[in-house]
Protein backbone atom coordinates (compact mmCIF):
# COMPACT_ATOMS: atom_id res chain seq x y z
CA UNK A 1 0.00 0.00 0.00
CA UNK A 2 0.71 3.17 -0.97
CA UNK A 3 2.17 6.11 2.34
CA UNK A 4 1.29 8.58 0.66
CA UNK A 5 -1.22 10.90 2.77
CA UNK A 6 -4.68 11.81 0.19
CA UNK A 7 -6.01 14.95 0.87
CA UNK A 8 -10.30 14.25 1.32
CA UNK A 9 -13.22 16.60 0.40
CA UNK A 10 -16.97 16.32 0.41
CA UNK A 11 -18.04 16.34 -3.00
CA UNK A 12 -22.09 15.05 -2.12
CA UNK A 13 -24.44 15.21 0.96
CA UNK A 14 -27.99 13.70 1.73
CA UNK A 15 -30.26 13.37 4.88
CA UNK A 16 -33.79 12.36 5.81
CA UNK A 17 -34.26 13.50 8.92
CA UNK A 18 -37.48 14.65 11.43
CA UNK A 19 -36.76 18.27 9.89
CA UNK A 20 -37.46 17.29 6.10
CA UNK A 21 -36.97 14.04 3.66
CA UNK A 22 -33.91 15.57 2.06
CA UNK A 23 -30.13 17.64 3.42
CA UNK A 24 -32.05 20.92 1.78
CA UNK A 25 -35.09 20.99 4.14
CA UNK A 26 -33.53 19.82 7.07
CA UNK A 27 -31.16 22.39 6.49
CA UNK A 28 -33.89 24.92 6.13
CA UNK A 29 -35.20 23.45 9.22
CA UNK A 30 -32.08 23.62 11.21
CA UNK A 31 -31.24 27.67 10.47
CA UNK A 32 -35.00 28.83 10.91
CA UNK A 33 -35.15 26.86 14.43
CA UNK A 34 -37.73 24.79 14.08
CA UNK A 35 -38.24 21.64 16.72
CA UNK A 36 -38.98 17.86 14.72
CA UNK A 37 -40.49 16.83 18.05
CA UNK A 38 -43.61 15.76 18.49
CA UNK A 39 -46.40 13.28 20.95
CA UNK A 40 -46.01 9.71 19.75
CA UNK A 41 -49.91 8.98 18.57
CA UNK A 42 -49.63 5.51 17.90
CA UNK A 43 -51.42 3.12 20.17
CA UNK A 44 -48.16 1.14 21.41
CA UNK A 45 -46.98 4.83 23.03
CA UNK A 46 -50.15 5.52 25.65
CA UNK A 47 -48.82 4.11 28.78
CA UNK A 48 -45.20 4.52 27.93
CA UNK A 49 -43.52 7.05 30.27
CA UNK A 50 -42.02 8.83 27.53
CA UNK A 51 -44.79 9.40 24.95
CA UNK A 52 -42.27 11.90 22.81
CA UNK A 53 -39.73 11.34 19.78
CA UNK A 54 -38.52 12.81 16.29
CA UNK A 55 -40.18 11.00 14.51
CA UNK A 56 -38.88 11.16 10.14
CA UNK A 57 -40.65 14.04 8.26
CA UNK A 58 -41.38 12.07 5.00
CA UNK A 59 -41.85 8.24 5.21
CA UNK A 60 -39.36 6.48 3.53
CA UNK A 61 -42.38 4.10 1.84
CA UNK A 62 -42.87 7.40 0.10
CA UNK A 63 -40.18 7.08 -1.59
CA UNK A 64 -38.94 3.25 -1.93
CA UNK A 65 -41.18 0.89 -3.89
CA UNK A 66 -42.87 -0.83 -1.56
CA UNK A 67 -41.75 -4.52 -2.43
CA UNK A 68 -38.56 -3.02 -1.87
CA UNK A 69 -39.08 -1.43 1.57
CA UNK A 70 -40.61 -4.92 2.99
CA UNK A 71 -37.27 -6.39 2.14
CA UNK A 72 -35.38 -3.56 4.35
CA UNK A 73 -35.34 -2.60 7.98
CA UNK A 74 -36.46 1.27 8.37
CA UNK A 75 -32.90 2.35 9.40
CA UNK A 76 -31.31 0.81 5.80
CA UNK A 77 -34.02 2.27 4.28
CA UNK A 78 -32.82 5.98 5.89
CA UNK A 79 -30.05 5.37 4.41
CA UNK A 80 -30.68 4.21 1.25
CA UNK A 81 -32.53 7.50 0.85
CA UNK A 82 -29.88 9.63 2.53
CA UNK A 83 -27.33 8.26 -0.19
CA UNK A 84 -29.03 8.49 -3.09
CA UNK A 85 -29.60 11.98 -2.61
CA UNK A 86 -25.60 12.37 -1.64
CA UNK A 87 -24.65 10.34 -4.42
CA UNK A 88 -27.00 12.37 -7.62
CA UNK A 89 -25.63 15.40 -5.39
CA UNK A 90 -21.74 14.72 -5.85
CA UNK A 91 -22.45 14.45 -9.79
CA UNK A 92 -22.55 10.82 -9.95
CA UNK A 93 -25.41 9.70 -12.84
CA UNK A 94 -25.59 5.72 -11.98
CA UNK A 95 -24.11 2.70 -9.72
CA UNK A 96 -19.84 2.98 -9.79
CA UNK A 97 -18.79 1.04 -12.85
CA UNK A 98 -21.60 2.07 -15.59
CA UNK A 99 -20.47 5.54 -14.41
CA UNK A 100 -17.33 5.58 -15.77
CA UNK A 101 -16.14 8.45 -13.10
CA UNK A 102 -15.74 5.59 -10.41
CA UNK A 103 -14.47 2.67 -10.76
CA UNK A 104 -15.62 -0.24 -8.13
CA UNK A 105 -12.80 -1.18 -7.16
CA UNK A 106 -11.74 2.05 -5.66
CA UNK A 107 -15.39 2.93 -4.44
CA UNK A 108 -16.18 2.03 -0.33
CA UNK A 109 -19.05 2.50 1.88
CA UNK A 110 -18.94 2.57 5.77
CA UNK A 111 -22.67 3.26 7.13
CA UNK A 112 -23.13 2.93 10.68
CA UNK A 113 -25.94 1.46 13.17
CA UNK A 114 -26.03 2.39 16.86
CA UNK A 115 -28.44 -0.55 16.95
CA UNK A 116 -29.15 -1.80 13.84
CA UNK A 117 -32.88 -3.85 12.91
CA UNK A 118 -34.11 -3.44 16.35
CA UNK A 119 -37.79 -2.90 15.20
CA UNK A 120 -37.32 -6.04 12.51
CA UNK A 121 -35.68 -7.89 15.33
CA UNK A 122 -38.98 -7.22 17.86
CA UNK A 123 -41.78 -7.09 15.78
CA UNK A 124 -40.61 -10.51 13.46
CA UNK A 125 -40.20 -11.93 17.08
CA UNK A 126 -43.89 -11.16 18.15
CA UNK A 127 -45.28 -12.43 14.85
CA UNK A 128 -43.31 -16.04 15.87
CA UNK A 129 -45.29 -15.79 19.48
CA UNK A 130 -48.38 -14.66 17.50
CA UNK A 131 -48.98 -16.83 14.70
CA UNK A 132 -45.89 -19.35 14.65
CA UNK A 133 -42.57 -19.79 12.86
CA UNK A 134 -43.40 -20.61 9.80
CA UNK A 135 -44.68 -16.74 9.50
CA UNK A 136 -41.39 -15.47 10.42
CA UNK A 137 -40.19 -13.37 7.22
CA UNK A 138 -37.52 -15.11 5.39
CA UNK A 139 -35.79 -11.66 5.16
CA UNK A 140 -35.17 -11.41 8.51
CA UNK A 141 -31.55 -11.69 9.23
CA UNK A 142 -30.36 -9.64 6.47
CA UNK A 143 -32.92 -7.18 7.89
CA UNK A 144 -31.99 -6.84 11.47
CA UNK A 145 -27.87 -7.23 10.57
CA UNK A 146 -26.10 -4.21 11.86
CA UNK A 147 -24.25 -3.98 8.73
CA UNK A 148 -27.64 -4.41 6.82
CA UNK A 149 -27.63 -0.39 5.82
CA UNK A 150 -23.84 -0.45 5.19
CA UNK A 151 -24.67 -3.70 2.86
CA UNK A 152 -27.49 -2.14 0.97
CA UNK A 153 -25.51 0.66 0.47
CA UNK A 154 -22.86 -0.86 -0.96
CA UNK A 155 -24.78 -2.81 -3.28
CA UNK A 156 -26.77 0.50 -4.71
CA UNK A 157 -23.52 2.16 -5.75
CA UNK A 158 -21.43 -1.09 -6.43
CA UNK A 159 -18.82 -0.67 -4.18
CA UNK A 160 -16.07 -3.13 -3.68
CA UNK A 161 -12.69 -1.41 -2.74
CA UNK A 162 -14.97 -2.69 1.22
CA UNK A 163 -18.17 -2.04 2.98
CA UNK A 164 -17.93 -1.65 7.37
CA UNK A 165 -19.81 -0.81 10.21
CA UNK A 166 -18.01 0.01 12.92
CA UNK A 167 -20.80 -0.22 15.84
CA UNK A 168 -19.62 2.81 18.86
CA UNK A 169 -22.96 3.26 20.26
CA UNK A 170 -24.01 7.51 19.71
CA UNK A 171 -20.52 7.69 18.24
CA UNK A 172 -21.13 5.29 15.24
CA UNK A 173 -22.10 7.31 12.62
CA UNK A 174 -19.02 10.03 13.20
CA UNK A 175 -16.83 6.82 13.68
CA UNK A 176 -17.71 5.55 9.68
CA UNK A 177 -17.12 8.73 8.50
CA UNK A 178 -13.60 8.87 10.14
CA UNK A 179 -12.89 5.67 8.86
CA UNK A 180 -14.01 6.41 5.31
CA UNK A 181 -11.52 9.16 5.44
CA UNK A 182 -9.18 7.15 6.34
CA UNK A 183 -10.09 4.56 3.54
CA UNK A 184 -9.24 7.59 0.85
CA UNK A 185 -6.25 9.43 2.69
CA UNK A 186 -4.56 5.62 2.61
CA UNK A 187 -5.45 4.86 -0.87
CA UNK A 188 -7.67 1.96 -0.38
CA UNK A 189 -10.54 3.58 -2.22
CA UNK A 190 -11.08 6.66 -3.93
CA UNK A 191 -14.57 7.47 -3.23
CA UNK A 192 -16.41 6.31 0.12
CA UNK A 193 -20.24 6.81 0.97
CA UNK A 194 -20.48 7.32 4.46
CA UNK A 195 -22.80 8.37 7.66
CA UNK A 196 -24.76 6.48 9.77
CA UNK A 197 -28.45 5.97 10.13
CA UNK A 198 -30.76 4.93 13.25
CA UNK A 199 -34.66 3.94 13.25
CA UNK A 200 -35.42 2.51 17.44
CA UNK A 201 -38.36 4.65 18.03
CA UNK A 202 -40.01 1.12 19.07
CA UNK A 203 -41.66 0.84 22.48
CA UNK A 204 -38.82 -1.03 24.02
CA UNK A 205 -35.82 1.08 23.62
CA UNK A 206 -37.53 4.15 24.47
CA UNK A 207 -38.83 2.30 27.82
CA UNK A 208 -35.38 1.26 28.42
CA UNK A 209 -34.08 4.75 28.06
CA UNK A 210 -37.26 6.12 29.83
CA UNK A 211 -35.88 3.43 33.33
CA UNK A 212 -32.16 4.45 32.83
CA UNK A 213 -33.55 8.25 33.13
CA UNK A 214 -31.23 8.78 30.34
CA UNK A 215 -35.08 10.41 28.13
CA UNK A 216 -36.55 13.78 28.67
CA UNK A 217 -40.04 12.71 30.10
CA UNK A 218 -41.90 16.23 28.89
CA UNK A 219 -44.58 14.74 27.12
CA UNK A 220 -46.83 17.86 27.49
CA UNK A 221 -44.29 19.97 25.71
CA UNK A 222 -42.57 17.91 23.11
CA UNK A 223 -41.37 20.34 21.18
CA UNK A 224 -39.44 22.06 24.25
CA UNK A 225 -38.21 19.04 25.63
CA UNK A 226 -35.04 18.85 24.00
CA UNK A 227 -32.74 21.82 25.48
CA UNK A 228 -29.17 21.48 25.92
CA UNK A 229 -27.22 23.76 27.93
CA UNK A 230 -29.94 24.94 29.59
CA UNK A 231 -30.35 24.67 33.25
CA UNK A 232 -33.62 22.59 33.34
CA UNK A 233 -32.35 20.40 30.79
CA UNK A 234 -33.85 16.46 31.86
CA UNK A 235 -32.54 14.38 28.94
CA UNK A 236 -32.28 13.55 25.52
CA UNK A 237 -35.35 12.96 22.72
CA UNK A 238 -35.10 9.85 20.62
CA UNK A 239 -35.16 10.63 16.50
CA UNK A 240 -34.29 8.75 13.52
CA UNK A 241 -33.06 9.37 9.91
CA UNK A 242 -30.11 9.14 8.34
CA UNK A 243 -26.90 11.65 7.24
CA UNK A 244 -24.56 10.59 4.68
CA UNK A 245 -22.01 12.17 2.77
CA UNK A 246 -19.58 11.34 -0.40
CA UNK A 247 -15.86 12.00 0.40
CA UNK A 248 -13.47 11.34 -2.14
CA UNK A 249 -9.71 11.95 -2.69
CA UNK A 250 -9.08 15.74 -4.38
CA UNK A 251 -7.11 14.89 -7.16
CA UNK A 252 -9.77 12.40 -7.61
CA UNK A 253 -12.73 15.42 -7.40
CA UNK A 254 -10.59 17.71 -9.18
CA UNK A 255 -9.91 15.28 -12.20
CA UNK A 256 -13.90 14.93 -12.70
CA UNK A 257 -14.83 18.31 -12.14
CA UNK A 258 -16.87 17.34 -8.95
CA UNK A 259 -17.67 20.36 -6.12
CA UNK A 260 -16.29 20.54 -3.43
CA UNK A 261 -18.31 21.39 0.38
CA UNK A 262 -15.13 21.22 2.35
CA UNK A 263 -11.77 19.63 3.10
CA UNK A 264 -12.27 16.67 5.70
CA UNK A 265 -9.21 16.92 7.79
CA UNK A 266 -9.39 13.92 9.96
CA UNK A 267 -10.63 12.49 12.76
CA UNK A 268 -9.64 12.70 16.83
CA UNK A 269 -10.75 9.42 18.45
CA UNK A 270 -10.43 7.98 22.16
CA UNK A 271 -12.49 5.96 25.01
CA UNK A 272 -13.46 7.34 28.37
CA UNK A 273 -12.71 3.62 29.95
CA UNK A 274 -14.55 5.76 33.46
CA UNK A 275 -18.75 3.75 33.02
CA UNK A 276 -20.78 2.08 30.38
CA UNK A 277 -23.36 4.88 30.21
CA UNK A 278 -22.09 7.95 32.02
CA UNK A 279 -19.22 10.25 30.48
CA UNK A 280 -16.55 10.76 32.63
CA UNK A 281 -17.47 14.03 34.12
CA UNK A 282 -14.03 16.16 33.38
CA UNK A 283 -14.65 15.95 29.96
CA UNK A 284 -10.48 13.91 29.92
CA UNK A 285 -11.70 11.21 27.45
CA UNK A 286 -13.41 14.00 25.39
CA UNK A 287 -10.11 16.24 25.77
CA UNK A 288 -8.02 13.21 24.55
CA UNK A 289 -9.92 13.24 21.62
CA UNK A 290 -9.63 16.70 20.63
CA UNK A 291 -5.67 16.67 21.52
CA UNK A 292 -5.32 13.61 18.86
CA UNK A 293 -7.24 15.54 16.36
CA UNK A 294 -4.69 18.40 16.16
CA UNK A 295 -1.55 16.31 17.22
CA UNK A 296 -2.62 13.97 13.98
CA UNK A 297 -3.48 16.66 11.62
CA UNK A 298 -2.82 20.29 10.55
CA UNK A 299 -5.93 21.86 12.31
CA UNK A 300 -5.48 25.03 13.96
CA UNK A 301 -7.71 26.25 16.98
CA UNK A 302 -7.72 29.57 15.74
CA UNK A 303 -9.46 27.81 12.34
CA UNK A 304 -12.01 26.27 14.52
CA UNK A 305 -15.15 28.86 14.31
CA UNK A 306 -18.12 26.52 14.69
CA UNK A 307 -18.84 23.48 16.55
CA UNK A 308 -21.76 20.60 16.28
CA UNK A 309 -22.20 19.86 19.85
CA UNK A 310 -22.85 16.03 21.10
CA UNK A 311 -25.03 18.36 23.77
CA UNK A 312 -27.94 15.57 24.24
CA UNK A 313 -29.35 17.51 26.83
CA UNK A 314 -28.34 15.20 29.67
CA UNK A 315 -26.98 17.17 32.87
CA UNK A 316 -23.49 15.69 32.93
CA UNK A 317 -23.10 15.28 28.97
CA UNK A 318 -23.91 19.03 27.68
CA UNK A 319 -21.10 20.49 30.55
CA UNK A 320 -17.84 17.65 30.29
CA UNK A 321 -18.02 18.44 26.48
CA UNK A 322 -17.73 22.17 27.12
CA UNK A 323 -15.02 21.62 29.87
CA UNK A 324 -12.83 19.51 27.28
CA UNK A 325 -12.97 21.66 25.13
CA UNK A 326 -11.92 24.35 27.32
CA UNK A 327 -9.06 21.86 28.52
CA UNK A 328 -7.75 21.84 24.92
CA UNK A 329 -8.43 25.11 23.12
CA UNK A 330 -8.41 27.53 26.32
CA UNK A 331 -9.50 31.40 25.46
CA UNK A 332 -9.47 30.15 22.11
CA UNK A 333 -13.02 28.56 23.08
CA UNK A 334 -14.45 31.76 23.17
CA UNK A 335 -14.49 32.30 19.25
CA UNK A 336 -16.18 28.82 18.19
CA UNK A 337 -19.91 29.67 17.89
CA UNK A 338 -21.30 26.60 19.27
CA UNK A 339 -24.97 24.42 18.26
CA UNK A 340 -26.81 22.25 19.74
CA UNK A 341 -28.75 20.67 16.72
CA UNK A 342 -30.85 17.97 18.78
CA UNK A 343 -32.51 20.58 20.20
CA UNK A 344 -34.44 20.27 17.08
CA UNK A 345 -33.46 16.76 15.31
CA UNK A 346 -33.43 14.79 18.62
CA UNK A 347 -31.35 12.36 19.49
CA UNK A 348 -30.59 9.90 16.30
CA UNK A 349 -28.40 7.65 18.41
CA UNK A 350 -26.22 6.15 15.89
CA UNK A 351 -27.29 8.25 12.98
CA UNK A 352 -26.76 11.40 14.77
CA UNK A 353 -22.57 11.56 13.93
CA UNK A 354 -24.17 11.25 10.61
CA UNK A 355 -26.88 14.13 10.24
CA UNK A 356 -24.46 16.54 12.31
CA UNK A 357 -21.40 16.21 10.29
CA UNK A 358 -23.64 16.99 7.16
CA UNK A 359 -25.09 19.73 9.25
CA UNK A 360 -21.38 20.95 10.16
CA UNK A 361 -20.26 20.86 6.60
CA UNK A 362 -23.61 22.75 5.28
CA UNK A 363 -22.58 25.40 8.39
CA UNK A 364 -19.47 25.98 6.27
CA UNK A 365 -20.61 26.21 3.42
CA UNK A 366 -23.59 28.64 3.92
CA UNK A 367 -21.28 30.07 6.51
CA UNK A 368 -23.71 30.03 8.95
CA UNK A 369 -24.40 28.28 12.43
CA UNK A 370 -27.48 26.62 13.47
CA UNK A 371 -28.95 27.73 16.60
CA UNK A 372 -29.85 25.83 19.61
CA UNK A 373 -33.57 26.23 20.45
CA UNK A 374 -34.93 25.89 23.75
CA UNK A 375 -32.39 27.55 25.61
CA UNK A 376 -34.11 30.25 28.30
CA UNK A 377 -32.17 29.53 31.45
CA UNK A 378 -27.85 29.34 30.32
CA UNK A 379 -26.59 26.67 32.63
CA UNK A 380 -24.15 28.97 34.59
CA UNK A 381 -21.71 26.16 34.33
CA UNK A 382 -21.95 26.32 30.24
CA UNK A 383 -18.72 28.85 29.95
CA UNK A 384 -18.67 28.81 26.07
CA UNK A 385 -20.25 30.75 23.09
CA UNK A 386 -23.33 28.73 22.86
CA UNK A 387 -25.72 29.98 20.05
CA UNK A 388 -29.08 30.25 20.83
CA UNK A 389 -31.99 32.02 19.67
CA UNK A 390 -31.07 32.24 15.85
CA UNK A 391 -28.87 31.06 13.20
CA UNK A 392 -25.18 33.40 12.79
CA UNK A 393 -23.24 34.10 10.02
CA UNK A 394 -19.59 33.32 10.95
CA UNK A 395 -16.99 34.33 9.38
CA UNK A 396 -15.31 34.44 5.99
CA UNK A 397 -12.14 33.54 4.86
CA UNK A 398 -10.77 29.40 5.53
CA UNK A 399 -12.48 28.57 8.45
CA UNK A 400 -12.91 24.94 10.25
CA UNK A 401 -15.56 23.17 12.10
CA UNK A 402 -16.01 20.61 14.74
CA UNK A 403 -18.54 17.67 14.96
CA UNK A 404 -18.42 16.43 18.41
CA UNK A 405 -19.92 12.71 19.05
CA UNK A 406 -19.91 10.13 22.31
CA UNK A 407 -21.72 7.54 22.93
CA UNK A 408 -22.29 4.67 25.44
CA UNK A 409 -19.05 2.79 26.37
CA UNK A 410 -17.51 5.96 26.55
CA UNK A 411 -16.33 6.48 22.75
CA UNK A 412 -15.56 9.54 21.58
CA UNK A 413 -14.50 10.62 17.70
CA UNK A 414 -14.34 14.42 16.76
CA UNK A 415 -14.25 15.08 13.15
CA UNK A 416 -12.83 18.66 11.64
CA UNK A 417 -13.64 19.49 8.23
CA UNK A 418 -12.62 23.06 6.44
CA UNK A 419 -13.56 25.67 3.94
CA UNK A 420 -11.93 25.50 0.29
Amino acid sequence: MSTTQHSVVVTGIGATTPLGGDSASTWEGLVAGRSGVALLTHEWAADLPVRIAAEIAVEPTEIIPRPQARKLDRSAQFALIATREAWADAGFTSRAGEDASVSPDRLGAVVASGIGGVTTLLGQYDILREKGARRVSPHTVPMLMPNSPSANVGLEVNARAGVHTPVSACASGSEAIGYAVEMIRTGRADVVVAGGTEAAIHPLPIAAFGNMMAMSKDNDDPEGASRPYDSDRNGFVMGEGAGVIVLESAEHAKKRGARIYAEAIGQGISADSHHITQPEPSGNGIALALQNLLEQTDLKPDEVMHINAHATSTPLGDIAELKALRKVFGDDTDHMAISGTKSMTGHLLGGAGGIETVASILALHHRTAPPTINLKNLDPEADADIVGGEARPLPGGTIAALNNSFGFGGHNVVLAFRTV
